[in-house]
């Protein structure tokens, strides 16, 4: 079996089970895709470390299956992140016409001085470290944002509804 069948039939294997997982789910099939698209967008937040917080607090305000929302936030992994916070810092930094940095923003430190700074309450760190590079990531992750959330609820919901009427059909 050549590795490119073999890494295909993995990621076939883990969407089925994340189908599995959420059709098992209490809701409907429009909340649990409302509710797992918010936890996949809010990955592409720069709000690392409060991602499931903010989504739990988004989907309970909204009526989303807030599991399915915490499963979604899964896909803001060690694996995405550096992709998402590339993409979202330079599409910020293009949409407010700035330069772009010479040097690209060490993640961790950055991350770690926002929390800090948040926890500690000291806003003139935050300002003064972390608003910089925030402000052209929280930026670009609007347009994000919105296109991810929006495909994501599209196909997971057409995916819950083609399951829920197969097992209708077959309780028949």
């Amino acid at each position: 079996m050549s590795l490119i069948k073999s890494i295909g039939l993995g990621l076939q294997k883990k969407w089925s089970g994340v189908v599995a997982k959420l059709d098992s789910l209490k809701g409907t099939p429009e909340e649990i895709s409302k509710g797992f698209a918010t936890g996949v967008a809010m990955s592409f937040t720069p709000m690392v470390g409060f991602h499931l917080l903010i989504c739990l607090g988004v989907s309970r305000l909204t009526g989303q299956n807030g599991v399915a929302a915490a499963l979604g936030t899964l896909a803001g992994n060690p694996w995405t992140f550096p992709l998402i916070w590339f993409a979202t810092l330079h599409l910020g930094i293009i949409i407010m016409g700035a330069d772009a940095p010479v040097r690209l923003p060490e993640f961790k430190m950055l991350f770690s001085e926002m929390f800090h700074s948040i926890i500690a309450l000291d806003f003139k760190a935050f300002i003064r470290d972390v608003w910089p590079v925030f402000l052209p990531m929280f930026i670009g992750c609007i347009p994000f944002y919105i296109i991810v959330w929006y495909v994501t609820y599209l196909a997971i919901r057409k995916v819950l509804q083609k399951t829920s009427t197969t097992e209708e059909k077959e309780d028949k």
